[in-house]
This record gives structure tokens, C-alpha cells and sequence, in this order.
């Protein structure tokens, strides 16, 4: 796929790696519009990068979405749209009675999952009208294998995985040109993964390998430590869960 010359919305993209996404789509040529939640971190990216475009938009609030389409028709519409924005929360024990339990699902779920199909589904028929577009879902190295301390984070990414893959397929059947990516990327070092002692991808390699691929049109885009699990789950799925999920962590869970 051609990147230059191509407008791409990017949610999430005051930081992290929607921020090192909308830098290096700018310098593949592409113009670039960034929304997130957080004004402050909006203009900031703003200032790192003068020509980017910024939206204040919460991907868990319908009227919010609704009014972000309108403003990107206003702007004259888009060719890529990267459903990038994440979140987590707090491991918590599935086994112990705790009403935070819903309570955290609820959120992710809202953000991860039904925020992606909500902005798709405003969007599908605008990308669907050009000659060459596409939709990135951001995904993650847990779609593959849960984790014992990001439950519902894990299963949100698992959801929008298989969503993936049958959007993917309902365009084929269509005849759509509209194009699907999803990118598994491994722990990445952002403000969600500050307190994890992990080795950790720089958000700058994960988007040179997310843009390469797009560029070849690989549609599965699994990097780093991604690339290994998932091949490890086909074989040795005992092993592949005990590398995601190491015994060290029970005791923090009990």
C-alpha cells in the first residue's frame, strides 16, 4: 500500500506509540490527524510536530466519535484509519469477589473493542469510496496468550483480533479494496508499561516494522517477542503460557 500523499486519523496519538506514528507517517509523506482525550498531551504533539492535526476526542464516548467524523469529513475526509488508542487497568484476581472486576472489563471493553467497531463503523463507508484504503487495529502479544495480571486487557485485544481478521474477510467478500491490518506488537516502553520490568520494543521500531509491512501489504503484523510466541503457542502452548505468565506473579494475585 502506498503511503504518500494518504490523510490518516490516528486515535490515541498524543503519546506512546500513536505519537511515534503520526512522526513517521509525516515523513513517509502522508498527512496526519491525531485525536486523544488528553488536550494537554494534544498540544504538545502539536508543538513536537507543527503539521500534524489535532482532535479532542474520546474513543469510549458515542457523541464524541460522532462529532470526530464530522469534523474529518469537514477536513475532507481520510485514507487510513489506525485504531490505535489502548488502555489497561490493575491486575486484579478473576477468583476473588470484587465488583472492580466488571468495573475494569466495562472500561477496556468500552475503549479497546466497542470503541474500534464504533469509529469503523462511521468510517467504513468513506474508506470504502477510495481507490486505496485501510484500517490498522492494534492489537497485542496477549491476543495470542492471556496474561495472569492483564485479564480483560488480554481478552479485549483477543476480541478485536477475531474482529480483525472476519472484517478482513467480510471486505474480501464484498469486493472492497478497503485493506486490514492488525498489528501485534510485544511489551512496548510507553506510560502504560513504566512500572513493567520486561524487555521492552521501542515504540520507534515498532511503527519502522508496522510501516514496512503496510508498504508490502502484510496484513498480520506480529513483531518482536510476537513473533516467537506465537509460534511457540502453536507447539508448546504449556510453555508459551508459562514464559507470558511466570510463577513469580502468583504470589501477587493471592
Amino acid at each position: 500500500m502506498t503511503i504518500e500523499g494518504k490523510t490518516i486519523l490516528i486515535t490515541g496519538g498524543g503519546s506512546g506509540i500513536g505519537l511515534e506514528s503520526a512522526k513517521q507517517f509525516l515523513d513517509e509523506g502522508a498527512r496526519v490527524i491525531i485525536t486523544g482525550r488528553n488536550q494537554d498531551k494534544l498540544e504538545a504533539a502539536k508543538k513536537l510536530l507543527p503539521s500534524v492535526i489535532i482532535i479532542k476526542s474520546d474513543v469510549e464516548n458515542p457523541e464524541d466519535s460522532k462529532l470526530l467524523f464530522e469534523t474529518v469529513v469537514s477536513l475532507g475526509g481520510i485514507d487510513i484509519l489506525y485504531n490505535n488508542a489502548g488502555v489497561g487497568s490493575p491486575a486484579l484476581n478473576l477468583g476473588i469477589k470484587n465488583d472492580q472486576i466488571l468495573k475494569n472489563a466495562i472500561y477496556e471493553m468500552n475503549i479497546n473493542y466497542f470503541g474500534v467497531l464504533r469509529l469503523n463503523n462511521l468510517f467504513i463507508d468513506m474508506l470504502k469510496s477510495k481507490e486505496e484504503s485501510a484500517i490498522i487495529n492494534t492489537t497485542s502479544i496477549l491476543s495470542i496468550v492471556p496474561a495472569l495480571e492483564e485479564p480483560t486487557y488480554a481478552a479485549t485485544k483477543a476480541a478485536l483480533s477475531f474482529y480483525t481478521r472476519t472484517l478482513r474477510k467480510n471486505l474480501e467478500i464484498l469486493g472492497s479494496v478497503v485493506k486490514v491490518f492488525e498489528l501485534l506488537p510485544p511489551v512496548v516502553a510507553t506510560e502504560m508499561t513504566v512500572q513493567r520490568k520486561d524487555k521492552k520494543m521501542t515504540p520507534e521500531q515498532l511503527v519502522k516494522e508496522l510501516i514496512t509491512a503496510i508498504k508490502k501489504d502484510r496484513y498480520t503484523i506480529r513483531v518482536g517477542d510476537a513473533k516467537l510466541l506465537y509460534v511457540l503457542n502453536r507447539f508448546f502452548p504449556q510453555l508459551a503460557f508459562n514464559l507470558v505468565n511466570p510463577k513469580k506473579i502468583y504470589t501477587r494475585l493471592k
